[in-house]
């Protein structure tokens, strides 16, 4: 059959294109990428049944959508695109750096220094240099993107809230005038920080489990046999749970008010995140465990 596609903008037909009826809409993206209009490879495209219409799901078939022959298709150009693997790369590789230069002190942020970073300044580069290295090896090994791509402008505005909070962060911890906190602070500020970690990356593992590699199957998370699972019992993102636990623990370690900041803005864009995950997992699962909430434990 034959399909019309026109843009988002204006309508304007860049041409028809033939397909089977049992065709995806990704076989749509690449007959417009092949036949139509280079530019638009298939990861810049979206695809509409109507100019102002939501977006089509690249498995989702012709056929289901009543598509027949004359039937029109409209394309929005989403813009450059990047892979969601080369920006999370980006984004945690620069605070790892960043922080570890600040953390020689160099002349240029301090002066001239003779003396070094204290125990407690130390122990918080251990953690954070921990925390990074883990998150880039999060990205290559354990990681399964839902989505291939994200618009190219994401990598400029996500490097500058990682980089720059590092910097912010880094020259406080590890500046000459620093005052470590009391043992105690210090001792529970580690232990939670590191329990927090695990907990992520259990979390993290789990959720790769659930998700044969090449697909993009959608599970209900449940607790398996990790005890870090078990708070899948509470809230549906216990990953971003355990994340903020992580910063506020780090806090307490440091007794610095940049880290509260950093896990404070955190935890708002995480909260975002978590209740639009949790009603996209009400809605898809009617079956969903109807006493979790998204992210904090009987709160949020």
């Amino acid at each position: 059959m034959e399909i019309e596609i026109l843009t988002t903008v204006g309508s304007k037909s860049l041409g028809k294109i033939t397909l089977n009826d049992d065709a995806t809409i990704q076989n749509v993206k690449e007959k417009i990428y092949q036949n139509l209009k280079k530019s638009l490879y298939p990861e810049r495209q979206a695809i509409k049944p109507e100019a102002k219409g939501k977006s089509l799901k690249d498995e989702t078939t012709l056929k289901s959508l009543n598509i027949q022959d004359g039937s029109k298709l409209y394309v929005a150009d989403l813009g450059p695109q990047i892979s969601y693997k080369n920006v999370f790369l980006a984004e945690y590789a620069g605070p790892l750096f960043v922080y570890l230069w600040v953390y020689q002190r160099p002349w240029i942020l301090y002066g001239e220094q003779t003396s070094s970073p204290g125990t407690v300044a130390n122990i918080a580069a251990m953690c954070w240099s921990f925390h990074y290295a883990k998150r880039l090896l999060e990205t290559v090994f354990v990681h399964r993107f839902s989505h291939g791509t994200m618009p190219i402008r994401n990598l400029f505005k996500n490097c500058t809230y990682y980089w720059l909070f590092a910097l912010y962060i880094a020259y406080h911890v590890n500046h000459p005038l620093f005052t470590a906190p009391c043992k105690v602070c210090v001792y529970v500020g580690l232990t939670g920080f590191v329990l927090c970690e695990l907990g992520n990356l259990s979390i993290h593992l789990l959720l790769k489990n659930l998700r044969p590699p090449g697909t993009k199957v959608r599970r209900i998370p449940m607790p398996d046999g990790n005890p870090f699972s078990l708070l899948l019992n509470y809230v549906s993102c216990p990953n971003y749970t355990y994340e903020f636990g992580a910063w506020v623990f780090f806090t307490i370690l440091t007794k610095c008010a940049p880290v509260g900041i950093f896990a404070a803005v955190g935890m708002y864009q995480m909260s975002v995140w978590a209740i639009n995950k949790h009603r996209n997992y009400k809605k898809e699962f009617p079956d969903y465990p109807k006493n979790r909430k998204a992210i904090l434990p009987f709160i949020l």
